[in-house]
């Protein structure tokens, strides 16, 4: 995917150094609508003084935009909370930071990147069993029920049965069902592509999602307990080391 050059201004714009910047949401997940905004997720990083003086800078910031018919949504953290975040097996913030769709990069990422096998845990499934209730509950109780909130539920499913087999972040739903096939997917795609006049489904589809819903569930909860993942993150030296050196190169040295 190229980068529009509307996003990438908008990154460019922001009032403190990125550390790096990532499309997120459904442009990520492989089923973005014509009308679908821009979500773009990163982290920045805040100098020294807005760090230990009186006057904290925003751990996070938020930015919607319009540019030229493009809808832009921006949210960055400040390092610190976005790696306390990382600590917190938080797979939203793992699918930012590996997301292929990006924005603005440092040596920074990258580094970030090659820490990834450290963070993820068997009890990163918690947060995809959390996610997927949520969106089932979303699609269930909608009249009329829509495609994207089914997608994102065996969006969020697939991810994590992934995740706990081979601890590798994929967030992307075309990608994922050329392992799991799941035969109803594709057409569920292409309605959601096509935009919301096709993106309504009858109720007579629902106990057939439901099932699908309860069985890839189970799925997840059988392969976290079937995991060769850690319990534990044996990340937390490393990001305390990095987060340091991103204070000093953003703020000087400290003098006394």
């Amino acid at each position: 995917m190229t980068i529009d050059p509307r996003i990438q201004a908008v990154a460019a714009r922001q009032p403190h150094p990125l550390l790096f910047a990532t499309i997120s949401g459904a442009h990520l997940y492989g089923f973005p609508s014509p009308d679908s905004d821009y979500d773009l997720r990163g982290v920045h990083i805040l100098p020294l003084r807005q760090v230990v003086g009186l006057d904290p800078g925003p751990e996070t910031i938020e930015v919607s935009d319009v540019l030229d018919g493009l809808e832009l949504d921006l949210v960055t953290h400040d390092v610190r909370k976005f790696f306390g975040l990382l600590l917190k097996k938080n797979g939203y913030v793992l699918e930012q930071l590996t997301s292929p769709l990006v924005v603005v990069t440092s040596a920074e990422h990258a580094e970030l990147l090659s820490l990834v096998p450290q963070l993820v845990t068997r009890h990163h499934s918690h947060h995809y069993l959390g996610f997927a209730e949520t969106q089932w509950g979303l699609f269930a109780k909608e009249q009329p029920r829509r495609v994207k909130p089914l997608l994102y539920v065996y969006r969020v499913l697939l991810s994590g049965i992934h995740l706990m087999r081979s601890g590798q972040v994929e967030a992307n739903l075309v990608n994922l069902n050329e392992q799991f096939r799941l035969p109803y997917l594709p057409e569920l795609i292409v309605r959601k592509l096509a935009g919301p006049e096709h993106g309504a489904l009858d109720d007579a589809d629902l106990a057939f999602h439901r099932a699908e819903y309860e069985r890839l569930r189970a799925l997840l909860e059988a392969a976290q307990q079937t995991t060769s993942l850690p319990e534990t993150s044996t990340a937390r030296p490393a990001l305390d080391d990095l987060l340091f050196r991103l204070r000093l190169g953003a703020g000087g040295k400290m003098t006394t």
